[in-house]
Parts: C-alpha cells; sequence; structure tokens
C-alpha cells in the first residue's frame, strides 16, 4: 500500500488523541463510585416484597409432610410455631412479605435438593448444607449448627454405648438421604448394613419393634422423640462434627435462583441481630447437652 501524505497522517493522529480522550472520559468511575453503582443494583433486587418469586407477591415456601416437632407445631408449618416455622417467617419479614404473603407447600424431604426446577422460592426442612447437595440446588447461609445424635432403647445393649466403636456391631437406622445416614455409614462404618427408611416415623416404629439397635437423628429431634413419642428410648450420645465444621441446616432455593443472594442476606441480619438465637431459645430449649461419642 502506499503511504499517506503527511497531512493525512497528522489528521489520523489527531482525531486518534481526540477518540482516546472521550473514552478516558466514559471510563469506568473509581471504587467508590463503582461500588455505590453494585449496592443500588442489589438494593432493587432485593427490594422489598417485590422478590421475582412463583407467584408475585407471595412467597412460597415448602417443607415435608408431617411436619416433626420441635421444627414445626402440631404438624402445621402455617401456624408460625416450632423453629423452623419461626425462622420461616422471620425470613418472610426481612424478605418484605407479611404472614398473609406466605404460602406453604408440601414437598418430601429428598424431592426439596433433588436436581430440577423447583416450585417454591425455599424449602425449610432440616436440609444440611453439603457440597454434593450443592450442585443440584442453592443454600442460604445456615440458619442452624446441628449435631447428630444416637437413639436407642433404655434397656438395651445400645443404650450402654460410650464410643463409636461400640456402635459397630449394631444394626443402626435413619431416614435415607439425610446426613444422618452419613454419619452411620461414613462414620460408624458398621459391620452390619444400615436401614433407610423413608420418614422418620418408619425409623422410630423399626427402633421400637426391635428391627433397629439404634436410629440416628439431629439432636433436637431426638431429645423430642425421647421425651414424647419413644419414651422407653434414651439419647446414647452425640457425634462431633466433622473436618472441625458445623454441620449446618440451610433454606433450598433453585439452582441460580436470584433469590439465593437476597435470602442469604435475610438469614445473616437474622442471625447478626440475635433473632435466631432467640427462636432457638424459645422453641429448641429443652435439647440439651448429650455425651460426645468418640
Amino acid at each position: 500500500m502506499h503511504l499517506a501524505p503527511r497531512a493525512l497522517r497528522r489528521a489520523v493522529a489527531a482525531a486518534s488523541i481526540a477518540l482516546l480522550a472521550t473514552a478516558v472520559g466514559c471510563a469506568p468511575q473509581p471504587d467508590d463510585d463503582a461500588n455505590a453503582k453494585a449496592s443500588g443494583s442489589t438494593a432493587t433486587t432485593c427490594a422489598k416484597g417485590k422478590l421475582s418469586t412463583k407467584t408475585s407477591g407471595k412467597l412460597t415456601i415448602a417443607t415435608d409432610e408431617p411436619a416433626y416437632e420441635p421444627w414445626f407445631k402440631d404438624d402445621k408449618p402455617a401456624n408460625g410455631k416450632g423453629f423452623e416455622s419461626a425462622v420461616a417467617y422471620a425470613v418472610a419479614k426481612q424478605l418484605g412479605y407479611d404472614e398473609s404473603a406466605v404460602v406453604w407447600q408440601s414437598v418430601p424431604f429428598n424431592k426439596a435438593f433433588a436436581p430440577g426446577e423447583k416450585t417454591f422460592d425455599f424449602d425449610i426442612n432440616q436440609v444440611s448444607i453439603s457440597a454434593e447437595r450443592k450442585k443440584a440446588v442453592d443454600f442460604s447461609s445456615g440458619y442452624y449448627d446441628v449435631r447428630q445424635a444416637v437413639i436407642a432403647l433404655k434397656r438395651s445393649k445400645a443404650a450402654k454405648a460410650t464410643s463409636i466403636a461400640d456402635l459397630k456391631g449394631l444394626k443402626l437406622g435413619a431416614q435415607v438421604g439425610t446426613t444422618s445416614l452419613d454419619y452411620i455409614e461414613d462414620v460408624v462404618k458398621p459391620t452390619k448394613e444400615a436401614a433407610a427408611y423413608a420418614k422418620n416415623d418408619q425409623a422410630k416404629s423399626a427402633l421400637q419393634n426391635g428391627q433397629v439397635d439404634a436410629i440416628v437423628v439431629d439432636l433436637p429431634t431426638a431429645f423430642y422423640i425421647t421425651a414424647a413419642e419413644v419414651t422407653d428410648g434414651t439419647i446414647v450420645g452425640q457425634f462431633e462434627n466433622q473436618g472441625g465444621t458445623p454441620e449446618q441446616f440451610g433454606l433450598v432455593l433453585d439452582k441460580g435462583s436470584a433469590l439465593t443472594s437476597c435470602v442469604t442476606a435475610a438469614v445473616d441480619v437474622l442471625r447478626k441481630d440475635g433473632t435466631l438465637a432467640k427462636l432457638e431459645q424459645q422453641w429448641l430449649s429443652d435439647a440439651v447437652d448429650a455425651p460426645v461419642l468418640k
């Protein structure tokens, strides 16, 4: 190609400088301004009562049926009684939805965190946060730190167990899909295959009928079962948290849900302002300490 005349080259250079100046003038502003814009965007996304929910103006919350105590009261999630019912309404309030705007839905435990689009905005059902489950769903930050516990009948051999080694030769059971079952298989590693049940009610019946020597459930549930349902049962002990990280229950949402950050922010506020601690004291205060199995 021929070289452009000197005058043309100067004109091109001048135009380039002008364009560069314009570009600099339109470049992103310092971090303070950028942060302010991001904050404004988040505020709009999580505008109270105006979230992009399954049903406009409503917040659909799911849990299993039956809804067990002490997490719910009288098998009625909508009455606001029981720890998880109270937490659900507290989160709803933080998101800008009063009780009349909350719609409850029945969803089986395993289905709540199975792959696939959800019919609810979030599920609350003692679902422990785990890396494996995060492959299929989103979780809020944890709303309750929990430990797993072993229940046996008072006069049984299992009731005398004081260590994990003492549990190895026993027939143990738990609800399918739970971290309770994981603790049996991964921590106890019993010599007999663990029995998996669709519901905790079935596990309790198996214990009472002598089909299993002991069952594993979360600690608050263990205290309720032995106090009100299996009165000849006793809490053998609780397991330590594995890996030094506390097991936590989290609210379950669709994978990639636009609500995840908003729901997480709501849970974080409730933890920071002491609401979660107050609700725990109100509804789970009977779940006192138990011996640790090592």
